[in-house]
């Protein structure tokens, strides 16, 4: 099926803008902590964690170490969400779509 030229046009402009949308996502670093920086955690844009630092302070106390790596993992998975929407927003600006559509 073809399509109409200035259709077809839009859609390679579209797959165009989502290439550069993952390639920016795939960019994306972030750094959180938790337990005032006892626990941190680097992740990237595809929420892989890259890297995971504690503190030889917290290591004898199991519980209270598991829940500063949950939370530091949730703050930079936050992070990511926040970069991705931020940049993603910036890449569709310009679309003239609806507030909120995004």
């Amino acid at each position: 099926m073809k399509m109409p030229g200035n259709m077809q046009a839009m859609m390679q402009q579209a797959q165009q803008m989502q290439k550069k949308m993952q390639e920016e996502i795939a960019l994306i670093r972030v750094e959180a902590s938790a337990g005032g920086g006892m626990v941190s955690v680097k992740m990237d844009g595809h929420k892989n964690i890259t890297a995971c630092k504690i503190d030889p302070e917290v290591a004898g106390d199991v519980e209270m170490l598991q829940d500063l790596v949950v939370a530091a993992c949730n703050e930079a998975t936050k992070k990511v969400d926040e970069e991705t929407q931020r940049k993603t927003a910036s890449l569709l600006g310009g679309l003239g779509l609806p507030p909120g559509l995004l």
